[in-house]
């Protein structure tokens, strides 16, 4: 795929050197940093984002993939604080739209995004008492179009503050069933290829987990994937995401302030690669960045009204975790081409009843085909916001009901859900009421490929929204826990705030 370098020769030669030299079980498992070459060529490793990315020219943010992979198309987290006012940014939804030097012209309407239209639906109105999941069945969902689904009831049960039910599913601890639902779901997308795949885990000398450590893994063809740890420590790395199988071995380099070390990972070899660094314990306090990415367009209503009304809810439980986080607050909100906007982003800040109020401010309207500009809002989010470094846990959630544009040009999801690997941003993909299959698969790519997981809202008849509480949905999952969706988002946060300490002398919550 790219043209081997003369440098990454000697890397080849060094590596299956130190492969050779390896004990005999290591290659099966777990291969430590002890047999790590020496690499002439340094790691190109991303450059912290300005002190204050909001107020710059936003073009400067646009990072185009290089050509071979070889430099981070993203700048590192490095903000420092979100002590500050909501700061909003807003990109017209009227006219040719310039994103990082490229001006993308009106959209075609090819038959084929005529075909993948689908009618747009919403949220049930559940009661509180939820029967237990039923099980499930032996053969999957049709991947077909799911069948028109009424607003009236849900709609109603939202305005009377009823709670919304979601299922989820963790597409990484079940990947063989995650393999399988993409084997037949046949819908255009951005083909990542994530079928062989290692963890990494990365501990200190005492077994502890290393969170928010930066990876680089650097092929024999020069090809290189950055990551960061999560809380726990871990990183998958999926070779021909990036690779395309241009090479056999890599160097895994892992730093984490002055620290840093390496180690070899030999594709279709290695289930596991354990790596020790001797990295600093963590902050005292957890610090957690949550941004919430939402579709606005009119179909959106009942699910934007339920996170309105449960903001405080989540934020409170969270700031009672614990890790009693110090967490920043940010949004970004999208709709389409010929809409008022087509992304209006709101920074990161602590201000949670500035935060409110923007929230009650955003109203769900436009749109009109089923795709929707959420290619740019995953770029302006994954780019544009003040994401804090050092030791910070970053999270999106995604809150969408149809696909993004893949005819548009410019920004495209795949290229971003790797950046946001990279800067260390686990996305929790959330399927709302409508979203039809090619939705799913992209939602459900988005969340694998960055260690996060699938949600969508659940009824108790799948093809009536209105009926009521359930656990029956659409989509093409199965073994799914149910609850509603406020509790499952702060499920979520708490389950990546658990591998952290417990706080000691922290504030108190909000």
């Amino acid at each position: 795929m790219f043209a081997q370098p003369p440098t990454t020769r000697a890397l080849a030669a060094l590596t299956a050197a130190a492969l050779l030299a390896a004990p005999a079980g290591a290659a099966q498992g777990a291969l430590t940093h002890a047999a790590a070459p020496a690499v002439a060529t340094p790691i190109a490793w991303a450059a912290p984002a300005p002190a204050d990315v909001f107020t710059v020219d936003r073009s400067v943010l646009r990072f185009p993939a290089e050509p071979g992979g070889h430099t981070p198309n993203f700048q590192a987290p490095s903000a420092t604080s979100c002590a500050r006012p909501v700061r909003t940014h807003v990109e017209p939804g009227g006219g040719p739209l310039q994103i990082g030097g490229t001006v993308r012209r009106a959209r075609p309407a090819p038959a084929a995004v005529a075909m993948a239209e689908r009618t747009v639906a919403d949220a049930a109105a559940p009661a509180e008492a939820l029967p237990a999941p039923p099980p499930m069945p032996a053969s999957p969902a049709p991947a077909g179009k799911p069948a028109p689904l009424a607003r009236g009831a849900a709609a109603a049960a939202q305005q009377a503050g009823a709670p919304v039910t979601a299922g989820m599913v963790d597409d990484n601890a079940d990947f063989a069933e995650y393999l399988a639902f993409r084997a037949r779901t046949d819908v255009p997308h951005r083909p990542r290829d994530v079928r062989e795949r290692t963890l990494l885990q990365v501990r200190d000398p005492q077994g502890r987990p290393v969170p928010d450590a930066e990876v680089a893994v650097r092929g024999t063809s020069g090809a290189t994937l950055w990551a960061r740890t999560d809380t726990a420590g871990r990183a998958w790395i999926a070779p021909d995401a990036f690779d395309a199988g241009a090479s056999q071995l890599y160097e895994v380099t892992v730093r984490q302030g002055m620290a840093r070390t390496t180690g070899v990972l030999k594709r279709g070899q290695q289930s596991a690669l354990d790596i020790v660094l001797d990295a600093a314990a963590p902050p005292a306090r957890a610090r957690l960045d949550l941004v919430f990415l939402v579709d606005a367009t009119g179909s959106m209503g009942d699910e934007i009204a339920r996170l309105r009304a449960t903001l405080h809810t989540i934020a409170d439980e969270v700031a009672r975790l614990p890790s009693r986080p110090d967490t920043c607050f940010g949004l970004v909100a999208y709709r389409d081409r010929g809409d008022a906007f087509l992304l209006r982003s709101h920074d990161f800040t602590n201000d949670l009843t500035g935060f409110q109020q923007v929230l009650d401010q955003l109203q769900a309207d436009g749109g009109g085909d089923n795709p929707e500009a959420m290619n740019e809002a995953l770029h302006e989010a994954v780019h544009a916001l003040n994401w804090r470094g050092s030791g910070a846990t970053r999270l999106m959630v995604l809150l969408a009901d149809a696909p993004p544009h893949l005819n548009y040009g410019g920004p495209q999801y795949d290229d971003d859900m790797m950046a946001a690997l990279g800067k260390g941003i686990k996305i929790f993909s959330v399927g709302a009421s409508g979203l039809d299959p090619q939705g799913e698969y992209i939602q459900r790519q988005i969340a694998q490929y960055t260690g996060g997981r699938f949600v969508f809202l659940t009824y108790r008849d799948r093809n009536r929204p209105g009926s009521g509480p359930g656990t029956e949905t659409v989509h093409d999952v199965r073994n799914y826990s149910v609850d509603t969706l406020d509790r499952l988002i702060v499920r979520l946060v708490s389950e990546e705030l658990a591998c952290l300490p417990a706080a000691t002398g922290a504030q108190k919550p909000l």
